[in-house]
C-alpha cells in the first residue's frame, strides 16, 4: 500500500502527552457474578499495557483483515469528539419519490448554551459508505473511497460556503476510521490484509496519511487507554486463525504490541469500552460459555466479572459511554449502554457497584449509540427530529437504592422482582418527547437487577 500527501493540506504535528492514571482494582467479587474463565474458573487477568500510566510507556496493538470493501458504517449515525464537543454524521433531506437521497457531512456543536447543527454539503453528494470523524477544533474529516484509494479532506465552514482541505490518499481497497483521538487532533485508520494490518495516521500528521504500525494478525475495533492519544487496544485474530485477543498499541514505539486480554485460552476476548481515568474496562467475551458481557480494571489482578443483569432477555446491549472523573474508583462510574429488542432501542445505565441495570426511554430520533457523561453523572444524549434539527436531551444517572414495594405487591417494575429475576426482559420504555436543553427531560425509568 501507497500514501500520497498533498502540498500544503496537512493538519498538524500530532503530539502525545503522558499516560493518563493507571487504576485501582475493584472491590470485593459479587455474589452471582462469574469470574474471568466462567466454567472452567482458570485464573486470567486483565494485562496492562507495558508504559501505561507512566512516561514512554509501551502498548500492543492488533493485528489486520484481508483485503476487503470497506466496513460498511451506516450513515446518519453521530461520532462525536472525546469530550464531546463535536459531533458528525452523514445525512440528507429525504427523497422525492423515486428519487434517491443526496447525502453530504453535518456538524454538530454541543460544548455551547444551545446545540446547533451545520450543513458541510459541497458540489456533489457524499457516496452512503464515506465516513466522518469530528475534530476538536470544529473541522470534519472525510474518508471517501475513489476506485482502490482511499482519499482523505477536513471539511470546514467558510461563508455560506463549504470549505475544503484535502490531505492526501492511501492506495488500499478497505479503510475504517478509528474514534476519534482522545488528543482532539488526530484521526487514524485501520487497513486490514491477509497476514497483517496497517495503521495510519490519517489526519494530524506532518505530511498527509504516515504509516505508523504494521501488526501481524487481523484486527478490527478500535478503543482509547489513556487521555494522550498514544495507547490504542484493537481486537486481533492471528493470522493462521485462532480465538480474537485484545492487545494495545504504543504508538509512540512503532506500534509495539503487547497483549490486553487472555481470560481463556480459547475465549474471544474484545474490549469494547474503557475509562482512562479510573481504568474500568467493558468486555465482550465468550470465556463463560456464550458471548457475555463483562467488565474488569486495568492492570487488576481480580478477574473479569460478568453481571446476570447485563443479560437481559431477547435484547442486545451494547456499552457505548463510562462517566468520566471517578479516579480510581472504576465501581463507581456510570456506564451508558444502547439496548436494542423489538421494538427498537433505548437507554440503559448500570454502575458496577448497583448491580442494576436501569432502563430509560430515549428521547425520540435519537442517534443510537451516541452520547457522553459529564463529570458529575449527566448523560448526554443527540437527537434529531421533525420539530428539533439538533438537540441534546439530559438524563442524570438514576441511583442504585432499592425502591420501596407499592401495593398490592409489586414493586414498580410490572411485577419484576429485584435480585430474583436479573435477566428478566422488561417491555421496552415509553419514548419521552424531548424538551429544551437544560431541562431534565427524562423520568420514567425502568430497572432490572
Amino acid at each position: 500500500m501507497t500514501a500520497c500527501a498533498i502540498e500544503g493540506g496537512t493538519a498538524g504535528a500530532a503530539t502525545a502527552a503522558d499516560p493518563g492514571p493507571e487504576t485501582a482494582g475493584p472491590g470485593p467479587d459479587r455474589p452471582g457474578e462469574t469470574g474471568e474463565t466462567g466454567e472452567r474458573g482458570e485464573p486470567v487477568g486483565v494485562r496492562e499495557p507495558a508504559g501505561v500510566g507512566e512516561p514512554g510507556g509501551a502498548g500492543s496493538h492488533a493485528p489486520g483483515t484481508p483485503p476487503a470493501p470497506d466496513v460498511p458504517h451506516t450513515p446518519d449515525v453521530l461520532t462525536l469528539t472525546a469530550d464531546g464537543a463535536y459531533g458528525a454524521r452523514l445525512t440528507a433531506a429525504p427523497a422525492p419519490p423515486g428519487g434517491q437521497r443526496a447525502w453530504y457531512p453535518e456538524r454538530w456543536t454541543l460544548d455551547g448554551p444551545e446545540p446547533y447543527a451545520v450543513p458541510l454539503p459541497l458540489n456533489q453528494p457524499e457516496e452512503p459508505d464515506a465516513q466522518v470523524v469530528p475534530l476538536a477544533d470544529g473541522r470534519v474529516l472525510i474518508r471517501r473511497r475513489v476506485a482502490d484509494r482511499q482519499t482523505f479532506s477536513l471539511l470546514y465552514p467558510t461563508g455560506p460556503v463549504t470549505g475544503e482541505l484535502a490531505l492526501g490518499a492511501v492506495e488500499c481497497e478497505g479503510m475504517v476510521l478509528l474514534p476519534p483521538s482522545p488528543d482532539g487532533r488526530s484521526v487514524y485508520g485501520l487497513s486490514a490484509g491477509d497476514h497483517s494490518s496497517l495503521l495510519w495516521l490519517v489526519a494530524g500528521g506532518s505530511f498527509g496519511p504516515e504509516l505508523v504500525a504494521e501488526v501481524p494478525g487481523h484486527c478490527s475495533g478500535g478503543v482509547w487507554l489513556d487521555r494522550a492519544g498514544r495507547m490504542l487496544a484493537l481486537d486481533r485474530r492471528p493470522a493462521g486463525g485462532g480465538p480474537v485477543k485484545a492487545v494495545a498499541v504504543d504508538l509512540e514505539r512503532n506500534g509495539e504490541v503487547t497483549p490486553l486480554l487472555q481470560i481463556a485460552p480459547a475465549s474471544d476476548d474484545r474490549l469494547l469500552l474503557a475509562d482512562a481515568d479510573s481504568g474500568l474496562l467493558l468486555i465482550r467475551s465468550n470465556a463463560p460459555g456464550h458471548d457475555r458481557l463483562g467488565w474488569g480494571v486495568l492492570g487488576s489482578c481480580l478477574p473479569v466479572r460478568f453481571p446476570e443483569c447485563l443479560r437481559p432477555a431477547d435484547v442486545a446491549v451494547t456499552p457505548f459511554a463510562v462517566q468520566p472523573g471517578q479516579m480510581l474508583m472504576p465501581e463507581s462510574c456510570a456506564v451508558a449502554l444502547r439496548v436494542d429488542g423489538p421494538a427498537g432501542s433505548w437507554v440503559g445505565i448500570w454502575r458496577p457497584q448497583g448491580r442494576r441495570l436501569h432502563q430509560v426511554a430515549a428521547p425520540e430520533g435519537w442517534s443510537a449509540g451516541a452520547g457522553f457523561w459529564s463529570r458529575d453523572g449527566v448523560l448526554h444524549l443527540p437527537y434529531a427530529n421533525a420539530s428539533t434539527p439538533c438537540g441534546v436531551a439530559l438524563l442524570d444517572a438514576p441511583g442504585d437504592e432499592e425502591p420501596p414495594p407499592e401495593a398490592g405487591g409489586t414493586d414498580g417494575t410490572g411485577g419484576v422482582g429485584h435480585g430474583t429475576e436479573p435477566s428478566a426482559a422488561l417491555p421496552p420504555p415509553a419514548v419521552c418527547k424531548p424538551v429544551p436543553l437544560g431541562q431534565a427531560p427524562l423520568h420514567r425509568v425502568a430497572s432490572t437487577d
